[in-house]
Formats: C-alpha cells, sequence, structure tokens
C-alpha cells in the first residue's frame, strides 16, 4: 500500500475481488450506457428508496454514538444526504412511474434490501463507531466513485440515456462532498481507535458490505423478472 493511503482506499486494495464485483456489476455498465431494462431500474430504485430508509436509521445510530461534536456533526451530514437529497431523488424519478412516496413505503422488501441493511445495523449496534462508518462506506463512496467514473462516459449525458438524472445526482459536486467527508470521518475515527490487529476485522466488514451492494445490484437485474 502506497505510503499516506486513507484507510479507505486501504480498504478497497485488501478487497480488490469483492469492490471490482460491485462497482463494475453489469448493472452499472448497463446504467452507464443506457441499456438497462427500465423494469430493473425500477425494481431497484423502489427497494432503494425502502434501502435508504433503513440507511438514515444507521446515520442516526452514528449521531447516537458519536463521542465528540465532530462524530455527530459528520453522522448528520450522512443523515441529511439521504433525507433531503437522496430521498428526493428517488420520489422524483418514481414519480414519473405514478409511484408516491406512500406507495414506495408500502412496497415489499426484498431478500437483498433485507440482508444488506439489518448487517449494516447489526453492525453498528454490536461495534463502535469505526465498525459502523466501515459497513457505511462502500455505499456512501461507492456510489459517488461509481457515478464520477460513468459520467466520463459520453454516452452517461446522452438524452437518449434514461438514467442521466441518477448518474448527474451521484456525480455532482454535492453528493461528491458528502463522500468526501465520509472518508475523512473514516480517518479521523481510525486514528482514533484503529490497531494495526483491529485492521482485518475492518477488512471482514468492507468485504462483506461490498458483496451485500452486489447482490443488490444482482436483484436489481433479476428481481423485476
Amino acid at each position: 500500500m502506497a505510503e499516506g493511503a486513507d484507510l479507505f482506499d486501504r480498504l478497497v486494495a485488501e478487497s480488490r475481488d469483492d469492490w471490482a464485483a460491485y462497482v463494475d456489476h453489469s448493472f452499472v455498465r448497463q446504467l452507464g450506457n443506457g441499456t438497462l431494462p427500465a423494469r430493473a431500474f425500477r425494481h431497484y430504485l423502489v427497494q432503494d428508496y425502502l434501502f435508504l430508509i433503513h440507511f438514515a436509521r444507521a446515520y442516526a445510530l452514528a449521531v447516537y454514538k458519536g463521542q465528540s461534536l465532530a462524530d455527530m456533526q459528520a453522522a448528520f451530514t450522512g443523515l441529511k444526504a439521504i433525507l433531503d437529497v437522496e430521498m428526493d431523488l428517488h420520489v422524483r424519478l418514481c414519480g414519473g412511474w405514478g409511484l408516491g412516496p406512500a406507495d414506495l413505503e408500502r412496497a415489499t422488501e426484498a431478500k437483498a434490501t433485507m440482508a444488506y441493511t439489518r448487517y449494516v445495523l447489526e453492525t453498528g449496534m454490536r461495534g463502535d463507531l469505526l465498525d459502523l462508518h466501515v459497513a457505511l462506506a462502500p455505499c456512501v463512496v461507492g456510489y459517488a466513485e461509481i457515478a464520477r467514473r460513468l459520467a466520463a462516459d459520453p454516452r452517461a449525458a446522452a438524452e437518449d440515456n434514461s438514467y442521466r438524472a441518477w448518474i448527474a445526482e451521484y456525480s455532482g459536486e454535492a453528493y461528491q462532498q458528502v463522500a468526501a467527508g465520509a472518508r475523512a470521518t473514516l480517518d479521523r475515527l481510525a486514528a482514533r481507535s484503529m490497531t494495526q490487529q483491529r485492521f482485518p476485522q475492518l477488512v471482514t466488514i468492507f468485504r462483506q458490505a461490498c458483496r451485500l451492494e452486489a447482490d443488490f445490484w444482482q436483484m436489481g437485474l433479476t428481481g423485476a423478472f
């Protein structure tokens, strides 16, 4: 590992196969080039709305577990991004299919949704704040990296790409700042409580979250058919 790498990069380096399976999933590639079937994206988006409800709870748990005002403010930033930005995007996109917030909240959770969200919440409840933020990191930072890469391809912004709004939201400056803040929070928490002996345990948490992310994409691809 290169000197000066942050904790997130170290975790990715120790989880390359699981990370690649997540960020380069077929769902992601089809999203970027606009070939993802509409029903797959709709199924994913409805489930992701339910997913975000639980992730908001996870960030609220991070506020509670904060040992300082800085801890609480960092967690609140993530919570606010979910409630004020991400969920609003989902409502706007689903509104095009005639689905309102009440319809989304009544949807049945897929097994992949339940597995991932409960894993993060359970990790946070049994562990400390660093464990929780490591479990959250593949999602909050991963989406920023995925969208930034997709946005570099001209096909992502093409008028015939139905998913350009999703890509633009997560590649935009506001969300990129949220992701950068999440990386900085990991480093701050690691400086306070990570030891050499603990690092492998954090890798285990991170790798499992990456696998659950890949399962979530796959759920989007296959769950609607």
